[in-house]
């Protein structure tokens, strides 16, 4: 049997941003009752109260008792807001049921066991969905859907259609074909060549390789590897007069303009 959650709650009069933030400092946290054909009933619970109670479920979407005063009434926790920063609740959605009609809610799947294409093969395990649509009536709300992975290999997967459930009870209704967690092998890293550059850069990097070398007192040419180093070494020569003619150039007519002037 399932166990029985209780959240008490105290009717609401302080509506409006300011009002609500004043409220949320005293420790409260705003909350809305919907009910069929009824206007939004706004009540307040304890945040303290509240937060343990997440604390120690899985999903969000349960189903309650929620107390205001004397009354009870069945209620779905339908929406639960947090802060973007520091994730605290800062406002409650309850939806009034009726516990004989059927209701649609979203229940986590979670995953159990190492699968063997992780633990024998080298793969890893990708879990690509974490929560599916199941339609039952309020009381046959699973906390949690939970999936064996252990028998997974490499290049297999699990569909919404392996997920294990009470057909008699509960219907999934996310597609059966939507994969949930799949095994597959590492991707391995592009090595990607330099190029610009970068690769002009590698490439002044390496050592030059002499593989001859010409005997003192021959006239003969020069090995490829010293004539290569020899022609890089004229043009650079080339280059460095060719800046020092302009050089001398730019000087000469700069002395002409003063004696001119």
């Amino acid at each position: 049997m399932k166990e029985k959650i209780t959240v008490r709650a105290e009717p609401r009069t302080a509506v409006g941003t300011s009002s609500v933030r004043r409220l949320r400092r005293t420790g409260q946290i705003p909350a809305v009752v919907y009910s069929e054909g009824k206007p939004g009933e706004p009540v307040q619970v304890n945040a303290h109260d509240f937060s343990q109670l997440l604390r120690h479920h899985r999903g969000e979407h349960m189903l309650v008792t929620l107390k205001v005063g004397e009354s009870e009434r069945q209620v779905l926790l339908k929406d639960v807001q947090h802060h973007p920063v520091d994730g605290r609740v800062i406002h409650v959605d309850f939806y009034e049921v009726s516990m004989t009609r059927k209701v649609r809610v979203e229940v986590p799947v979670r995953l159990v066991g190492t699968p063997i294409g992780v633990s024998q093969q080298g793969g890893i395990l990708d879990h690509l969905i974490r929560a599916v649509v199941v339609e039952c009536l309020p009381s046959d709300i699973p906390e949690e859907l939970v999936v064996d992975v252990s028998n997974l290999s490499v290049g297999h997967h699990l569909t919404v259609g392996d997920i294990p459930v009470d057909v008699t009870r509960v219907r999934i209704v996310t597609a059966r074909d939507v994969v949930v967690a799949a095994v597959s092998m590492p991707k391995a890293e592009e090595v990607v060549a330099p190029t610009g550059e970068a690769a002009e850069g590698a490439a002044a990097a390496e050592p030059e390789v002499i593989t001859a070398k010409a005997k003192e007192g021959e006239g003969g040419e020069a090995a490829p590897a010293q004539k290569g180093g020899a022609e890089k070494a004229e043009k650079k020569a080339e280059k460095t007069g060719a800046g020092a003619e302009k050089k001398a150039g730019a000087g000469a007519e700069k002395k002409a303009s003063e004696k001119k002037g």
